[in-house]
Formats: C-alpha cells, structure tokens, sequence
C-alpha cells in the first residue's frame, strides 16, 4: 500500500469528513499528510459542540450505509470497529402527523403491519417501493463510485444501463406518489429531500434512493455521537504520520503558472505542497482561497448564481430529566408542503415549521450528565438569499422553536426544564463556520448541478488540486462526501502512480452489503 517513492506532501484544507478520509488514504499510502482546520475540532458543520457539560453533534445526527466508513478504515488499514461502538437504530425514526405516530425500521414485515394499520391500502405500494428501489441502488451506486470528468461520461456503458433508473424527468415526491396514495405517508419516504436541502417536489426522482438507503442498510448511532467517528479518523491519520492542525486555517492557496504549490495559512507561515486537497465549503473557498483573477469558471459572480439549499436555525438544549421520545423524531407541519415551499421556493419563515428532534440520551449516556438529556432541535429555513433579516428575527425565531417544541406531549413545560442553550442561525451558519449564504447542504442537486455539472474531484481551473466534500461530486450527504474522498484520491494515486488498495466491484459492494 505504502508509495516507494520519497513521500509526496499533499496539504487539506479543512478537517470535515471528506478531508478527514481524504487524509487517511493519503497518509496510509505514503504521503506527508498535514491538515489544516481553522476550529478548535474536527468535523467541520458536523463536528463536537459542547455546552456546558453536554455534548452534541453540531451538525449529522446518525450514519448511514455504515460499510462505506468500514471501507474507508480497511483501505487506511485499520478497523472502525476498534475505535467506535455502533449502535443500530430501531426504529429509524418516529415520524409524527397530529396524533398518528408512524415508526418504521428495517423489519420490513413490521413496517408493513404499521402502514397497514395508519395507512390503509398502501402496503404493497411498499413492497413495490423496496422492489423497485433494490434495482435503482444497483444501476446507481457505481455512478456515485466513479468521477464524471466531462460529458463523454455520460456515454459510458454504466451510465446508459442507469439512465432508464434515474428518474430524472420527474421528481422525489412524483414518484413515491406511484406508491402511496396517502399524503401523511408520502411525506414519510419524501422528507429524506431534506438531506439535500431540497424540496420532495423540487428534488430529482433519483433521490427516492435516500430513504430506501435507510429502510435496507438501517440508521447507526455511533456511542459519544458522529463526531466520535470523525476524531477515530484524525487518530488513524495520526497513527500513520500525518498531522491534523485544530485551530490553524487556511488563507490562501499559493499558485504559480495555473498550478497550486502550496498554502498561506492564517499565521502567515507559507507551506508547500505537491498535492493541495479543498474541503472547506466550496462557494466559500472559491471566494477566499485564491487570488483574484486565478478563478474564472468559478469567480464570484459565477459562483453568487449557482443555486444553495435551504438552511437550518439550531437549539442546543441540555436539559434536566429524561425525555420520552424516540432517538430521531420529526414532527411535521400541517400543510407541509405549504411549508417546505415557504423555506425552498419563497425563501421565507413559516408560521407552521416541522420540528425534527435529536434525543440521543435516550441511547448514549456520555452525551449529558446522568438523569439529564442532551436535545438538539432542528427547523429548516430560509439561506440567507433570502429576505430574513437574522438579527432583527434572531429571539423571535428561537420562541417559535421552543413554542413548537412544546406542542409535542412529551416536551410540555420543556422551558422550565432546560439548564444550558445554544442557539444557531443562518447567519451564524456563515459567520462562525463560513457556510456560504449559510446553505448547510451545500449546492443543490438539481440537474445542472449534478454528476458532471457538479464541480469536479480533481479541480479545472488551477493544476494539483482536488476537491473533496458536500460540494464536489458525488453530493451532500456523509456517504457521498466519504465516495468524494475516495474518488479524489484515486485520481491522486493515479497521476502518481501509487498502488492503491481497491475495494471489491462497487455495484457488488452497494448492492449486497449488509452492516457487519
């Protein structure tokens, strides 16, 4: 696995999770592997935040496709296992719609009973779904697997076999409307639209992929949360010679003749490198990162009409006493489409917010002290493109969530019970994280801004660089941001001729994985 030659420097920008397993690959196959985080933790949007003594995971709350992490730790030639206990969630969620409680999980006759039992006459639309579903993952995954460089791409033979499964003339909610024919349910396979920050009626039908992922590969709960996970990778990345800087960031990235020789950090300190890795927020990094003038696909005004998901205004709660509510709980509107229109078209704030709950006490009790909880609140909103002014709506914004909050039976009286609290919006989103327009789910994915449209792994406009992260293809999401690590590296291994540990056929491995 090592490279026989003399050890290649290669620098990451940011220690989020595609930097992270980026790092890893590297410096388990040779390279002198140094990367700079400008917080105090890794993880980057989804790294450790303390609040007094509680502990929450700022940003991703479970893992999906658990294999693919396993993977990534074999190639690095270590076990996840021997670092992190995971724990399987059952069920996924509670998905709650006024007074019904739909909680399915990976017991397929069990989930099937319940939507018999809430949803009447939609049990073998179900069936039909998984069915369906199984075939799509097959065509799909290896496209995630691979980069698209340019559209001769897209005449590759995986490509033409796939085209027929990706629905992308119609749209997540459109098709899971072939199966379910009532709304309550549809919105239980179509929220998942949420990871990408998009709209089910807006978001490409290939996208009904996210919740089967979950129905057949379950959700995990990583014991000390998803950011235990993150700061295994920094130990692997230690235990092979590489660095990991906390608190030391990037500000420039040194370029001579269209090439990257290296980096500026923020203390001045100049460092050069063969191979430069961005995994800061792309739009973000395109504005700060070089020069002006280096850029032009990606300028500025380029970079301001590309189109940003919707964002998140966060409550980080540590709370006294027990809270009985499933580990993932979401807690929908109304009119929920009216909502999700309001937060993804209009851009504007909703007098009838769903709720999404994180109640990771109930499970891991290193997360708050004994007998408290540890509650994180999510409500989607408006990125900053929008007309919200966050700091005149800032207190207004965090009552709504509280006042939400508390219609929920089991979070009745839950002001007279909360001990410490953070408070997060958009705007903080941008100004502590550098979250562009404070966009948490990165550029959209819609069709011109996917696979090939997507900005590619091994970057066009300036030679030696490679992107790796949520903006970069395969997407948004942990499981794509770990394939974008492994894709850019690849393509690293390969223009220097690294030998480099391959996996087994990827249409195998997605296909008929199972978590060990």
């Amino acid at each position: 696995m090592k490279a026989t030659q003399s050890a290649r420097k290669a620098v990451i920008v940011g220690a989020g999770p595609g930097g992270l397993a980026a790092a890893m690959l590297l410096a388990s196959h040779g390279y002198e592997v140094d990367v700079f985080e400008k917080q105090p933790v890794v993880g980057g949007r989804s790294g450790r935040l303390e609040v007094g003594k509680y502990r929450f995971d700022r940003g991703a709350t479970f893992l999906m496709m658990p294999h693919l992490i396993e993977e990534l730790f074999a190639l690095s030639g270590r076990s996840l296992h021997d670092y992190v206990e995971m724990k399987e969630l059952s069920p996924l969620y509670s998905l709650h719609f006024g007074d019904t409680v739909f909680k399915p999980s990976r017991n397929r006759e069990d989930t099937a009973e319940q939507i018999a039992r809430l949803f009447p006459g939609n049990e073998a639309g179900y069936y039909r779904y998984l069915e369906e579903e199984d075939v799509k993952l097959d065509k799909v995954m290896p496209l995630l697997r691979r980069p698209f460089s340019n559209l001769l791409d897209y005449v590759r033979s995986d490509v033409i076999r796939a085209l027929p499964k990706l629905h992308l003339n119609d749209t997540v909610y459109g098709r899971l409307s072939k199966y379910f024919d009532d709304e309550r349910l549809k919105q239980a396979f179509t929220f998942q639209s949420k990871y990408l920050g998009m709209s089910a009626w807006d978001c490409p039908g290939t996208f009904t992929i996210l919740s089967y992922l979950e129905h057949r590969y379950g959700l995990f709960h990583p014991t000390g949360g998803i950011h235990a996970v993150f700061e295994a990778m920094a130990k692997v990345i230690s235990e092979h010679g590489g660095r990991v800087h906390t608190s030391r960031g990037v500000q420039r990235i040194l370029t001579e003749n269209g090439k990257a020789t290296g980096v500026v950090l923020e203390d001045g300190e100049h460092l050069l490198a063969d191979r430069v890795v961005i995994n800061a927020d792309f739009a973000t990094a395109m504005n700060r990162l070089f020069e002006p003038g280096v850029l032009r696909k990606y300028a500025p005004e380029r970079i301001a009409a590309k189109t940003y998901s919707c964002s998140a205004a966060m409550l980080y709660l540590g709370v006294d006493g027990e809270i009985d509510l499933d580990h993932h709980s979401v807690h929908f509107s109304e009119d929920y489409h009216r909502y999700v229109d309001e937060v993804t078209r209009f851009k504007t704030l909703s007098d009838d917010p769903s709720l999404y709950v994180h109640n990771p006490s109930r499970l891991d009790k290193t997360m708050a002290p004994a007998g408290k909880s540890a509650l994180y609140l999510l409500m989607p909103t408006p990125n900053l493109t929008g007309e919200t002014d966050w700091e005149a709506k800032r207190e207004a914004v965090k009552e709504q969530m509280l006042n939400r909050a508390e219609q929920i039976p089991q979070l009745r009286g839950l002001r007279d019970r909360i001990e410490e609290m953070q408070f997060f919006t958009p705007l903080d989103w941008e100004r502590q994280l550098d979250v562009y327009q404070g966009a948490v789910f990165n550029l959209t994915h819609n069709l011109g801004q996917m696979m090939a449209f997507r900005p590619h792994n091994q970057f066009e406009e300036v030679e030696n660089v490679w992107l790796v992260g949520g903006g970069t293809h395969p997407g948004s999401g942990l499981p794509t941001i770990f394939e974008s690590a492994r894709i850019s590296t690849a393509l690293i291994f390969k223009q220097d001729g690294v030998s480099h540990t391959h996996s087994a056929d990827a249409g195998t491995v997605l296909a008929g994985a199972e978590p060990s």
